[in-house]
C-alpha cells in the first residue's frame, strides 16, 4: 500500500485546529451538496446500487444495500465528529441523489482527498466538472486545507481529463488498499493551495490570501 498523501507537510496546531472545527461545523457545499445523515439511506442506495457507479470505487463497501450503506453514512458522521471526514450528497428536482462526495482529511497534513460520483444521466453535461471546481475551492477556502490529492483507476480517462483541465499534477501510480482487504493500482494527483491562487482571478485569489 502507498499512504497518501505523498506531499506531507505539518500543519501548525492553530491550522490543524481549525481544519478540524471547520469539519465539525460542516453541513453544505453550498450550490452542491449538504451532508449525508442517516435519513438519506435509502436514496443513496439506490444511488449506489448501479454497478456502473460503485463497481469502480474502492473506498465503497464490497456490498451496497441498506445496511452497508447506513454503515458508510455513520461512520463518516464520526469521522465528522473528529474532523477527519465528510460525506455529502448532491440531489435533482426530485429529491434523488445525484451525486455523492467522500471527503478524507487529514488535519495534521492540512490535506485531504476527495471521492465520489455522479449519476450517469448528470454526466457528460458539464455538471461534474463544475461541481468538482465548487467542492476544490470550498476545501481550500473553507476547510482550510492547503493540499487536495485524488487518486482514479488506471482506465479512469474521464478523471484523468478533468484533473489535468483543473490543473492537478500527476504523481505516478500507488497502490491504494481496498476496505475488504487487498490493493488497487490507482493514478494519483495532487493539488496545492498555492498553485490553486495562481489560477484564480486576481481579484479572488487576492481576497482567498487573507483567508
Amino acid at each position: 500500500m502507498t499512504a497518501i498523501p505523498l506531499t506531507r507537510n505539518k500543519a501548525s496546531r492553530k491550522k490543524e485546529s481549525q481544519i478540524r472545527a471547520a469539519v465539525r461545523k460542516a453541513e453544505t457545499i453550498p450550490e452542491l451538496a449538504c451532508l449525508a445523515r442517516e435519513n438519506d439511506v435509502n436514496t443513496l442506495t439506490s444511488l449506489l446500487q448501479d454497478p456502473l457507479i460503485s463497481t469502480p470505487i474502492y473506498t465503497l463497501p464490497e456490498q451496497i444495500n441498506r445496511n452497508t450503506v447506513a454503515n458508510f453514512i455513520e461512520r463518516h458522521l464520526l469521522e465528522r465528529e473528529d474532523g477527519e471526514g465528510l460525506l455529502m450528497i448532491s440531489t435533482d428536482e426530485g429529491g434523488k441523489v445525484s451525486a455523492y462526495h467522500d471527503i478524507k482529511i487529514w488535519p495534521q497534513w492540512a490535506a485531504c482527498e476527495l471521492g465520489g460520483a455522479i449519476r450517469h444521466d448528470r454526466q457528460s453535461t458539464g455538471q461534474g466538472s463544475s461541481g468538482a471546481t465548487i467542492a476544490f475551492r470550498w476545501l481550500f477556502e473553507v476547510i482550510g486545507v492547503d493540499l487536495i490529492c485524488e487518486t482514479a483507476a488506471l482506465d479512469n480517462v474521464r478523471t484523468a481529463r478533468l484533473l489535468k483541465r483543473i490543473g492537478f499534477t500527476f504523481r505516478g501510480e500507488i497502490s491504494s488498499e481496498l476496505p475488504s482487504g487487498g490493493l488497487r493500482p490507482s493514478l494519483y494527483w495532487e493539488l496545492e493551495r498555492k498553485n490553486w491562487l495562481s489560477m484564480i482571478p486576481s481579484s479572488d485569489a487576492s481576497e482567498e490570501s487573507k483567508s
